[in-house]
């Protein structure tokens, strides 16, 4: 009789697995041709807000302004086009940070294609089943996108202020333009606000935004050589 219930419980885990991996990368592959248009980020905020807005636009990268994945980059992950989804230098800085200071704000290490991973498979959190969760899908976009392609997502899909997803969108309701006429320093004022859009605005900057938009403009300058 025990020998039956794990043969059974063995069954039901394999099955489990089975269809998670098979569900996961079927769903990786898919959306490297489909467009995302919405994520479960998006539904977490709208269930958060008190009068819902999800301003959200999906634009090609090819109808990008081309300084806003350097403006990224020079924020976010400068080695982006050089590491397949995990910056291992970055990560023990930011470990060596968060041990020796433990009293002041953490430092992460999140590369572009870890946080793309997040947005579009996963929700917020520092849980150790998301981070692994995170990690295994890096793996995956990594294995089936291209450089170009997770770039692509990324910016259509990142959270750049209140119920605002993408650049397309951002572009239109602080800018007003389309994402293809963002100039180089509004591309890293955007940029400037990714750790936190909540708090950090592009159309009503800090002066530790408009800091830190000096900052991205400088590295932009050798990412584009």
């Amino acid at each position: 009789m025990k020998s039956r219930i794990v043969k059974k419980a063995m069954l039901f885990v394999r099955w489990t697995l089975g269809l998670f991996f098979g569900s996961s990368i079927l769903a990786v592959v898919l959306l490297k041709f489909v467009p995302v248009y919405f994520t479960p980020l998006m539904f977490i905020r709208l269930a958060q807000q008190d009068e819902m807005k999800l301003s959200h636009t999906w634009v090609p990268l090819s109808e990008m302004s081309p300084q806003m994945p350097l403006a990224v980059m020079g924020s976010e992950d400068a080695k982006f086009r050089d590491h397949w989804g995990f910056d291992f230098e970055a990560i023990g800085k930011a470990a060596a940070h968060n041990r020796e200071h433990p009293e002041r704000p953490r430092h992460g290490a999140s590369t572009i294609t870890q946080q793309t991973a997040k947005n579009v498979f996963l929700w917020p959190g520092r849980s150790w089943v998301r981070k692994g969760l995170e990690a295994y899908f890096t793996v995956l976009i990594e294995l089936f996108w291209s450089k170009d392609r997770i770039m692509e997502v990324y910016l259509n899909s990142i959270e750049t202020g209140p119920g605002i997803y993408g650049v397309e969108a951002v572009a239109q309701e602080h800018f007003g333009c389309p994402a293809s006429k963002l100039t180089k320093e509004q591309c890293a004022l955007i940029a400037a606000t990714l750790p936190n859009p909540l708090r950090m605005s592009s159309k009503s900057p800090s002066q530790y935004v408009l800091k830190r938009q000096r900052q991205i403009l400088h590295e932009m300058k050798y990412l584009s050589r």
